[in-house]
């Protein structure tokens, strides 16, 4: 059943020591369009990555959107979080501690497909080889480290819609 209900918007300010720091970087705007499309609305999305900054604007900026997001600073934590939440999508960043984004891939591989979520690796590792080992282990789309918000929702649309 559709959800009907009008969509609020509420306008948001930030201080500037709410703000994430200059390391944030990696993401250069913020959307400022709000998604209209209901079948997104709820789709659950695991955000690995062992920056707090990334973590933050990307869970802001995917809260925004009507995604419900977990996150995990590590591969170990992101393995956990999907056997708990059952994330329908990952955000996964490649160079983490404890337990890096290519062994997070290894690792799903031998989950039965239907709990594996839908992976975009999201990485500063973005030279040809990295792309195509990504791609060999699972990943279902790259994107490079800085990226634009906006192109990564649309990204996650289109995985949304494939599945």
């Amino acid at each position: 059943m559709m959800d009907t209900r009008p969509l609020r918007i509420v306008p948001v300010t930030m201080s500037e020591t709410a703000r994430p720091t200059d390391s944030a970087a990696v993401v250069t705007t913020v959307s400022s369009t709000v998604m209209t499309d209901q079948a997104a609305l709820g789709t659950r999305v695991l955000v690995v990555d062992d920056e707090p900054q990334v973590v933050w604007v990307l869970q802001f900026s995917l809260e925004a959107e009507g995604y419900t997001t977990f996150a995990a600073r590590n591969g170990v934590q992101a393995m956990n979080a999907i056997a708990e939440h059952h994330p329908q999508l990952m955000l996964l960043d490649i160079m983490m501690p404890t337990m890096d984004g290519w062994s997070v891939l290894e690792e799903m591989m031998q989950l039965p497909r239907e709990e594996r979520p839908r992976v975009v690796v999201v990485s500063a590792m973005s030279n040809l080889r990295d792309r195509a080992k990504a791609e060999e282990m699972g990943a279902d789309a790259f994107m490079p480290k800085p990226f634009d918000v906006d192109d990564l929702l649309v990204v996650l649309q289109g995985l949304e819609k494939a599945s």
